[in-house]
């Protein structure tokens, strides 16, 4: 059923994690800035800040409610989780806060849905608990998310798999217990069965991370790079170190991308909301001219084409997510949701682009400098564009949907030709 409403009980929980987001989660941006920082399970002082407040998460029944029924979790549903993400999305730890921060959620899946007994006991509920992090090793250096293109390879000696090449922007490496690792153990095979997932423990011999590339709004001068260049050089681990069978690494990949894809829409929707706020704030705070900034047609027509595109966006996530609720009931076939998960990923760094340039030109200078956090947020939208595959590949896949399920001209003219559709062509 179609419906704007939101459950009133579950309306309560969201309030509170608004309240509770904006109060005690957001300063956490800048007492513990960086990229990786809510990953760095070392650091002491971030973790005893942190514990407080994932337990008061835990205690309302919020924490890590991105796996369904069947795999553990709550059940919550995915437009839920989009509501969810749409606030803890305002910080960068309030998916750390609350238990779904990526890649974990998305490794968690997959150790849920095609990990053993023994793998789930000593990687997925730690992982769950907030104890360790994880990484998604995946890209290649000459081949960046093209699976076909995939070189690093693992073969079996005895009772082991020997892993050897190389993978890049591997997010979190320095920070996680272990890693997935796809690899190609079946080069006979067609191209999307040569691949199989390893789960391999960082500190295996043989894991070599070359450096830690660093990113816009990074610093030159600190080593804070947090995606792993990493060389696996004859790495071997027991054959009961696969996730799935052999050759079934891209369909482990798939079922860790979708629902993911939506959570971090539904977040870069919550980055949007508080930067329009900022531009609200500012509008109403501001003078120039004579009057207030809100009182200029063309401040009114920036805040204006932010909403609008904020409302459009939000509402294609939240079908999005609806739609993939309705693949778990058993009510749309599997295929459903795909293209609307590519429409999302297409749509999510235009939107973050317009609203979040258009915020900092209407902070000015102000909007620039490192004492806002707009900068650092605009530094994110390269990344934006990249992660989870490029947009122009998600495009392809959109126009593919639509042409495919699109009809032919029935004769010499389009079917929408006046004259022949009047009978009277020549």
């Amino acid at each position: 059923m179609w419906s704007f409403q939101t459950d009133p009980d579950f309306q309560v929980q969201l309030d509170w994690m608004m309240d509770f987001i904006k109060h005690k989660v957001e300063p956490l941006d800048y007492r513990f800035p960086g990229h990786g920082a809510p990953y760095d399970v070392s650091n002491a002082d971030s973790r005893a800040a942190i514990k407080p407040l994932q337990d008061e998460v835990r205690k309302r029944g919020l924490w890590a409610c991105h796996l369904g029924p069947h795999l553990g979790g709550p059940g919550y549903g995915q437009v839920k989780l989009a509501l969810m993400n749409e606030i803890i999305g305002r910080s960068a730890w309030g998916p750390t806060i609350f238990g779904t921060a990526a890649p974990d959620t998305g490794n968690a899946e997959i150790l849920a849905m095609f990990g053993t007994d023994q793998q789930k006991a000593q990687y997925l509920q730690p992982l769950m608990d907030g104890d360790i992090v994880s990484c998604f090793s995946m890209t290649e250096p000459q081949a960046g998310a093209d699976p076909k293109e995939f070189v690093c390879r693992a073969w079996q000696e005895g009772n082991e798999w020997v892993i050897e090449g190389e993978k890049w922007f591997s997010s979190n490496a320095r920070f996680a217990a272990f890693l997935i690792v796809m690899a190609v153990t079946n080069p006979d095979n067609p191209p999307h069965g040569r691949m199989s997932m390893l789960i391999v423990p960082t500190n295996t011999p043989g894991v070599e991370i070359v450096r830690n590339v660093k990113v816009m709004g990074d610093s030159h001068d600190s080593d804070d790079g947090t995606h792993a260049y990493i060389r696996y050089n004859k790495v071997r681990v027991p054959l009961d170190a696969m996730l799935g069978l052999p050759g079934e690494g891209f369909k482990v990949a798939q079922a860790r991308l979708g629902g993911g894809r939506a959570h971090h829409a539904m977040r870069t929707v919550g980055k949007c909301q508080r930067a329009l706020d900022m531009m609200v704030e500012r509008a109403n705070s501001r003078r120039s001219q004579g009057k207030l900034l809100a009182e200029h047609q063309f401040v009114q027509g920036m805040i204006a084409d932010s909403w609008i595109e904020l409302e459009q966006y939000r509402l294609l996530v939240m079908k999005t997510a609806w739609v993939i609720d309705e693949v778990e009931a058993g009510r749309s076939p599997p295929i459903a949701p795909r293209t609307l998960i590519g429409m999302c990923k297409v749509q999510m760094a235009r939107v973050y682009h317009d609203i979040i340039q258009r915020a900092i030109q209407l902070h000015g200078s102000l909007g620039v400098t490192l004492e806002l956090p707009l900068a650092n947020w605009w530094g994110g939208l390269a990344s934006l564009a990249l992660a989870d595959g490029p947009t122009e590949v998600h495009k392809v896949q959109v126009a593919k949907s639509l042409l495919k399920r699109g009809a032919v001209a029935p004769g010499l003219f389009p079917s929408e030709h006046i004259p022949t559709r009047m009978g009277t062509s020549a």
